[in-house]
């Protein structure tokens, strides 16, 4: 029977690996990189193999009972095997391959450990620009700039103007035509699941996303986002939920901050 470690004492280690990814990413960006394509076309260089060894062999030493699935993995389980867990860490060794290569700063690693199809903690770290954030179920959700120390967030009531965040490589004629119906807005074009955070920090109210995404690239920073107040779900007001299904690709999802309201209704 796989053995369920407590959160708290599983936050601290995962920070210092993710720490370690994020400096391994670093050296990369510093220096220069090459950039290959994977059979999707979707682009890896060093820094995504890097990170990627750094957070699966040390969270495989962390918690040996919990399988790991990674973007990276050159095997990524079939669903008759991912079936049978019941918690797992869900990771993105480099979320935001493009806004790497583009130098802009908007990537991040994220990690999420699901238990029973939800994420109960999540850790994303933009290290370019110096920030961190993470949670944990019943422990809080917190962003940490730099050495600063940590603090708390937490998503905000939503007022007129809306403050919406959209995906900066992947925006499509749907929500377009859903911004159209919003009224008064204001768009942020974010990259990597940062979108994610801005939501659970405040400093944003709304993210859909029409399009295609990987469950490795929402996990974590749905969980930061929920214990912060905030909420992810489909189209049909479902929670987003994790290895529910014989594909990694989640469906079409909504996250915002303010529960109050009827996100849906836009949709």
């Amino acid at each position: 029977m796989t053995t369920t470690p407590d959160l708290a004492a599983l936050l601290a280690p995962v920070l210092a690996l993710v720490e370690e990814a994020s400096a391994a990413i670093m050296a990369v960006y510093a220096t220069g990189h090459d950039v290959e394509y994977k059979a999707d076309d979707s682009p890896i260089t060093r820094a995504d193999r890097a990170a990627h060894e750094i957070l699966s062999e040390g969270l495989s030493r962390l918690a040996p009972a919990i399988p790991v699935l990674s973007e990276e993995s050159e095997d990524s389980h079939a669903y008759d095997v991912r079936s049978q867990w019941r918690q797992l860490w869900l990771i993105d060794p480099l979320d935001g391959t493009r806004e790497f290569i583009s130098r802009n700063g908007e990537f991040t690693v994220n990690v999420a450990l699901i238990r029973d199809h939800r994420p109960v903690m999540g850790v994303v770290a933009a290290p370019a620009l110096g920030v961190l954030y993470y949670a944990a179920d019943g422990h809080g959700a917190f962003r940490q700039r730099g050495d600063a120390p940590p603090e708390p967030i937490e998503v905000r009531r939503a007022a007129s103007p809306l403050v919406i965040v959209g995906s900066r490589s992947h925006r499509g004629d749907s929500l377009d035509a859903m911004l159209s119906r919003i009224g008064p807005h204001e768009l942020r074009p974010m990259g990597s699941a940062l979108k994610f955070c801005l939501v659970a920090e405040g400093s944003a109210d709304f993210y859909p996303r029409l399009g295609p995404t990987s469950e490795w690239d929402t996990a974590a920073a749905q969980g930061v986002l929920e214990v912060a107040g905030g909420a992810v779900i489909r189209l049909d007001g479902r929670p987003l939920d994790y290895n529910a299904r014989d594909t990694i690709l989640n469906p079409q999802f909504l996250a915002y901050g303010d529960r109050s309201r009827h996100w849906t209704d836009l949709v």
